[in-house]
């Protein structure tokens, strides 16, 4: 049997699916005070933030967070992250934008460095675990680049082409990842950066989902 040549959307989870961005925020305000870091804005998080996360925190404090700082920092972050996540909604759209891909005969994943035990049950509550023939999330340490769970996540998709993948996110890394494998992306500006800090990444850059899925759409020509 041979590959598809319809295209593959993969999609971010945090930031991108998932409208999260201020339980991000409060939790990472939470980190940073657990170790005397003041506060961040919503404005200048979207203007520094990177992968590794340790660089990001080396952005906001002037150096490397030491072991210990990171480990402290780390938990005190998915901890206050797991209680402020409960009232975040899907972003707008989303739903139609998943049935809407299936119905018309397409593949759709979920590809997430938020860890794959913990994601697997967020995905399911919120009820659209159905529209993915995969969802993965990140197994081993946090905080590191997406790249090579990208090509992991590609490889078991069996039969899609990398070249006819768009990965839709809200990250220069999700680009970085993209490439790594040889699909397109499309970076979305409500999540963790803000458009000036991911249109140096060199892929289209939208305001809405809708219009991510419009350009997979052109691009399927």
């Amino acid at each position: 049997m041979g590959k598809h040549t319809t295209t593959h959307l993969v999609w971010d989870w945090n930031g991108t699916l998932l409208d999260d961005i201020s339980a991000v925020i409060g939790a990472t305000n939470a980190a940073f005070a657990e170790i005397g870091i003041e506060p961040i804005t919503l404005e200048r998080y979207r203007e520094l933030y990177c992968v590794p996360i340790p660089r990001f925190y080396e952005r906001l404090m002037g150096r490397l967070p030491t072991e210990a700082e990171w480990l402290v920092m780390d938990e005190a972050f998915h901890r206050h992250y797991t209680e402020l996540r409960v009232v975040c909604a899907l972003a707008q759209g989303v739903e139609e934008l998943l049935k809407g891909w299936a119905a018309a005969g397409r593949s759709q994943s979920l590809l997430s460095m938020y860890g794959h035990d913990q994601l697997l049950p967020v995905v399911r509550q919120y009820g659209i675990e159905r529209h993915f023939v995969r969802v993965d999330g990140r197994t081993g340490p946090s905080g590191g680049s997406k790249a090579a769970h990208m090509a992991r996540h590609v490889a078991a998709l069996g039969d899609v082409a990398p070249e006819r993948v768009v990965v839709i996110g809200d990250a220069v890394d999700d680009a970085v990842a993209a490439a790594h494998v040889g699909a397109r992306a499309v970076l979305y500006t409500g999540g963790s950066h803000s458009r000036a800090s991911l249109e140096p990444a060199g892929v289209p850059v939208v305001d809405t989902l809708a219009e991510a899925v419009g350009l997979a759409e052109r691009w399927m020509a």
